[in-house]
Formats: C-alpha cells, sequence, structure tokens
C-alpha cells in the first residue's frame, strides 16, 4: 500500500499543518510516512503546498509524483495541481474558493465549502484544514481516525486543541451526509 496525498492552497490556510497532521497520524498508525512542504516568501496569500507519502513500506522518495489525492482550497492550487492528480484519484475542493471545477477529470471529486463551515461555526476559516483532515478521514481510511485526532491533538496549541476536534469532528459528519 502507498497513498500520495497532496494539500495546497494558500499561505494561511494551514495547508502545512493538515500534512503534518496527516503524516504523524500515519507513524501513530505504525506505517511510513514523509511529509514535505513549500509555500511562499508572504506569511499569508502566497501559493502553499505539503505533501504526504504514506506507504507500509519505507518510502525512498519522498516528493508526490502523480498524487492519489489532492485537496485543493484555492482555484490557484487546483490549476497548478489538478495535472498531477492520478486519473482514478480523488479531489477535495473548497467550493467556496473554487468556482471553476476541472472539466477532464476522470476520478472521485469531492466539492464542500469548508472555509465557509469553518467561518460560521468557529469565527475563523483557519479550521478548514481540520474539518478537511476529518472528511478526508471518514472518505478514505487512509490512517484511523484515533490517530488522526492524536496528530492533531499533538500539533496544534493547546488552548486551540477543543475546537480542532470539534473541527475534525465536523468534517467526519460532513462526509457521513455527503455519503448518504
Amino acid at each position: 500500500m502507498k497513498v500520495e496525498v497532496r494539500f495546497a492552497g494558500l499561505g494561511g490556510q494551514g495547508m502545512v499543518l493538515a500534512g503534518q497532521i496527516l503524516g504523524k497520524a500515519a507513524v501513530f498508525d505504525g506505517l511510513f510516512a514523509v511529509q514535505t512542504q513549500s509555500y511562499g516568501a508572504e506569511a499569508r496569500g502566497s501559493a502553499a503546498k505539503s505533501e504526504v507519502v504514506i506507504s507500509d513500506k519505507k518510502v525512498w522518495f519522498p516528493f508526490v509524483r502523480k498524487c492519489d489525492v489532492l485537496i485543493a482550497l484555492s482555484q490557484q492550487a487546483l490549476n497548478k495541481y489538478v495535472e498531477d492528480l492520478k486519473e482514478n484519484g480523488v479531489l477535495i475542493m473548497d467550493s467556496g474558493y473554487i468556482k471553476e471545477a476541472p472539466r477532464s477529470f476522470k476520478g472521485k471529486i469531492y466539492s464542500f465549502s469548508f472555509s465557509k463551515i469553518a467561518k460560521e461555526k468557529f469565527g475563523n476559516e483557519i479550521f478548514a484544514n481540520v474539518i478537511v483532515l476529518g472528511f478526508l478521514s471518514e472518505i478514505l481510511h487512509l490512517v484511523s481516525e484515533e490517530s488522526l485526532k492524536k496528530a492533531v491533538i499533538d500539533s496544534v496549541p493547546s488552548k486551540y486543541e477543543r475546537e480542532n476536534l470539534e473541527a475534525f469532528d465536523l468534517g467526519v459528519e460532513i462526509a457521513k451526509r455527503l455519503k448518504g
């Protein structure tokens, strides 16, 4: 088993943190994981991506070539990385920021306004990344929900732990509703 995941968006959307959390969760589950990241010089608003390779064997090449899963939280990120998504891959995108979905993509597309629901529920869009992690957890079961929650607790400031765990659970519930 080997899965390549790319989180892409703008600086300030928590793409790097989301990748770190997913990578930690994989390790907590006894899997091998490598996480890499890149972002612009500005703290907010520039391109940001985080890549995670999860495997049951050692990971010898740390970068994503063709991702199985692309999480895109901005139109720019989607436009830039959709070509790197495998034909039968999974695309999860924020419908609040992405107005033009790819027409030629044949894989599974999930579109939800993660940022909007984060703003409504928590007063800040910054929780959208953890909502996405909960959503991803329920849709694909790449790692256990227990390990993802443990990784969230291990990765966020303790004063935001409760909100992040609520955001994670909200993402799981959104996915359950979408799956029917």
